[in-house]
């Protein structure tokens, strides 16, 4: 069991051009994203959170239901459901402005326990910057990293979220021992201002950057580097691209029994590059269609 555990929001997405375009309620956030391709790509998985009673709150869980998702780990709430408003840019990239004052997702608190069975927990986006939520799922990390579950952390940086960058960005640090798989966009380190081998020292066994087409590199504490080139796709829009590639990531190191830092790190050259490859086409799947839709296993096979 692949546990996804963060925020499950409703992105506006504009059908047209201009600030005044109509806006499309979809399903969205990158945790909830993940979980999502998990359960195509036949990953059993379950998502941790808190999701409000609304309509779009049935939606979601409806959703996840749908795709094989179990749900029993999601806390609900009588508060709204968190809004995500995308404006798309001419080569398909989004950029997000968030309605999250008094939203559900923001009041998780840490569960207990694990669902049955957890081989992983994946962390990541506004739930580790809204407080606050964004403790809760920080007990969660490093609770889950000290029993020995594999953790995996994509920052997915909205800055628009974030009051205070370096106040961020040493917490972001703070994280590094309780992460096992960093993964994170060429955006994002830039932002953040470090280095994979920096990253590495602090404490995940590998590191994983996202070059957009470019493809996808693995960093690995013996000073491995592979790299695979990316999927030649016609882009219709990128959302939830990095999304996918986590939950591929996860799908092709538990396929390879890999969900552990000592397997992980005797991949080698090989299995890296099949876990890689596999992320990419996963990834431009993605973005050959509208709005966060990961592709199914069948999509994928050969």
């Amino acid at each position: 069991m692949i546990v996804v555990a963060g925020e499950a929001l409703i992105d506006l997405v504009p059908r047209g051009a201009g600030a005044l375009a109509a806006l499309t309620p979809a399903l969205g956030g990158g945790p909830f994203n993940t979980a999502v391709a998990l359960g195509r790509l036949g990953s059993p998985a379950a998502f941790c959170s808190r999701v409000s009673r609304d309509a779009f709150g049935e939606a979601l869980l409806g959703r996840l239901r749908e795709t094989g998702v179990a749900v029993s780990a999601v806390q609900r709430g009588d508060e709204p459901t968190t809004l995500a408003v995308a404006t798309v840019g001419a080569d398909g990239s989004a950029v997000y402005s968030f309605y999250v004052e008094g939203t559900a997702d923001r009041l998780f608190t840490a569960p207990r326990v694990l669902p049955p069975g957890t081989r992983a927990v994946s962390f990541g986006t506004c739930s580790l910057v809204l407080e606050p939520g964004a403790s809760a799922y920080e007990e969660l990390m490093r609770a889950a990293h000290a029993r020995g579950v594999f953790t995996t952390l994509d920052p997915n940086i909205r800055p628009g979220l974030i009051p205070d960058a370096d106040a961020y960005r040493a917490r972001f640090e703070r994280w590094l021992p309780s992460v096992s798989l960093l993964k994170l966009s060429e955006e994002d380190a830039r932002w953040l201002g470090g280095t994979p081998e920096e990253w590495l020292a602090a404490g995940p066994a590998a590191v994983v950057v996202t070059r957009g087409g470019d493809g996808l590199t693995a960093f690995t504490r013996d000073g491995g580097e592979h790299s695979v080139p990316g999927e030649p796709v016609e882009v219709v829009d990128t959302i939830g691209a990095g999304d996918t590639v986590n939950a591929a990531l996860l799908h092709g190191l538990a396929t390879r029994d890999a969900l552990g830092e000592r397997e992980m790190s005797a991949l080698g050259a090989d299995g890296w590059g099949g876990v890689l490859g596999f992320a990419a086409r996963a990834a431009a799947i993605t973005c050959s269609r509208a709005g966060a839709e990961p592709p199914y296993a069948h999509e994928l096979a050969g």
